[in-house]
């Protein structure tokens, strides 16, 4: 493959945001609700609210923005309706402090000697790089939905992406966890790499081993690097 530049979705691929949302909302709401639920309940309202944004039912609004409306309805439907101002601000800013997969700074890192890496995710790019100070992300740069005004999987992100990298879509290696991501990254010309996280699934799904549409299959950054010969 001719590849210049690898972009990686980030929640889930990158970073653990189950266990890192299921921890603050331990320590912030305490004993009144299950961590583990809420945060599932809260990555629930993850699609459908952008949908609303993509859709033109609203208008634009940064992924924070979004977390912050989600979390106010979940609040009210886990009965602890009264949470205030500043906790409800630090559990948003919950999303900028995942921690990543034990291979990931690892795979990263060798990765980026040999190719330029940046984001492509549907967080807003504080967010961002709020979390790649948190995780040690070595990113060359942080492209995020925001900066093209959709989020994925509108092809405006990952077209738009290619042409800030100054590159043809298929010099342009899509890194995801999501098979959904790869599919539209690659109808825009992207080539594409499933990463298998077994972790990273909806109750009671089970993620998908490989993608045979994509270019690359592996279990882990590390693995991906091996691949690419870094």
């Amino acid at each position: 493959m001719d590849v210049r530049a690898l972009v990686f979705d980030v929640f889930g691929t990158v970073v653990d945001w189950r266990s890192g949302v299921a921890r603050e909302v331990a320590q912030l709401l305490g004993p009144a609700v299950d961590p583990d639920a809420f945060a599932d309940a809260w990555r629930g309202r993850y699609v459908p609210s952008m949908d609303r944004v993509r859709q033109g039912r609203r208008p634009w609004a940064g992924l924070d923005a979004l977390h912050r409306e989600s979390l106010d309805e979940l609040l009210v439907e886990f009965d602890v309706p009264d949470v205030d101002e500043a906790v409800r601000a630090e559990l948003v800013l919950a999303w900028h402090r995942l921690d990543p997969w034990p291979d990931s700074v690892e795979g990263l890192t060798r990765l980026r000697e040999r190719y330029v890496l940046a984001t492509l995710s549907n967080g807003n790019v504080a967010l961002l790089v709020d979390m790649a100070r948190h995780a040690r992300l070595p990113w060359d740069t942080v492209l995020s939905a925001e900066l093209f005004g959709h989020y994925k999987p509108d092809p405006e992100v990952y077209a738009g992406a290619a042409a800030l990298l100054g590159t043809v879509p298929a010099q342009v290696l899509m890194v995801a966890a999501h098979l959904d991501d790869l599919a539209a990254a690659r109808a825009c010309g992207l080539r594409t790499a499933y990463v298998h996280r077994p972790d990273e699934k909806e109750p009671g799904d089970t993620p998908a081993v490989t993608d045979p549409a994509a270019d690359v299959s592996v279990g882990s950054l590390t693995a991906l690097a091996r691949r690419l010969g870094c």
